[in-house]
């Protein structure tokens, strides 16, 4: 399921768009001739909210496939339904070499998946640090990361809601990069910091172009932390990724 999506996932995607997010308040998808529609894809999104990876899906005009955390497929009729559209466990709290080892093989087979750079949802207000997790899997597959705004859903279900809100949804899909443009002629950490630097950069402008004015917390961290929701208080678990 690259640029060839099956039916399913099609039929799926649509429903949340025309089933939830357009009664919701409207949804829009901005930039997306950017994303690059063949070939292997990483897809860094910016993180407050549980939505973000169906909006970052609705408006991707590719398959996605997805990480998510091992709790999601402990009931067994979601766990089918989120394994149909390509998501995969993964374990909070500590490093899991199957879910990494996957990845890489969904990255490698032509895939596009999503890994969210903050490892964890932000408060709404500051994105995150990039943790090194990003760097470690566009280095390992040399694909061209894709960093994502997405607008509305920190205002329709932010960390901590026990409620719903109408809201517009936007997400903005900013220009690709490579680890490789960073790597030559330096060493690797100094790289690493180069481009977790710089994609959180162009994450943070393809938010604003979202219409979501959210701040910058910093550059590159040492942390390895998950890469995918962890639904605590928002402090990074120690690193799947």
């Amino acid at each position: 399921m690259s640029a060839r999506w099956s039916p399913w996932y099609r039929f799926c995607r649509a429903a949340v768009r025309d089933l939830f997010f357009r009664p919701m308040g409207g949804y829009r998808a901005l930039h997306a001739e950017r994303v690059p529609v063949e070939g292997p894809l990483i897809v860094a999104p910016v993180h407050v909210s549980f939505l973000d990876p169906p909006c970052v899906a609705v408006g991707l005009p590719r398959g996605l496939r997805f990480m998510a955390k091992e709790e999601l497929f402990r009931f067994r009729p979601f766990a089918a339904l989120i394994t149909s559209l390509g998501s995969f466990p993964v374990k909070r709290g500590a490093g899991d070499t199957e879910a990494i080892r996957r990845a890489i093989a969904e990255i490698e087979g032509g895939h596009a998946v999503l890994v969210f750079p903050e490892g964890t949802r932000n408060d709404g207000e500051t994105m995150l640090p990039v943790n090194r997790g990003v760097a470690m899997l566009a280095k390992r597959t040399n694909a061209p990361v894709l960093p994502v705004g997405v607008s509305g859903t920190h205002r329709c279900w932010p960390r901590g809601a026990k409620r719903l809100r109408r809201s517009r949804f936007t997400v903005s899909f900013g220009v690709p990069l490579t680890y490789a443009e960073f790597a030559a002629g330096t060493d690797d950490r100094t790289a690493r910091d180069a481009f977790s630097q710089e994609l959180a950069r162009r994450i943070l402008e393809a938010t604003r172009e979202a219409g979501w004015p959210i701040k910058d917390a910093g550059s590159s961290s040492g942390s390895t932390s998950p890469l995918v929701p962890d639904g605590t208080s928002g402090r990074p678990d120690p690193g799947a990724v």
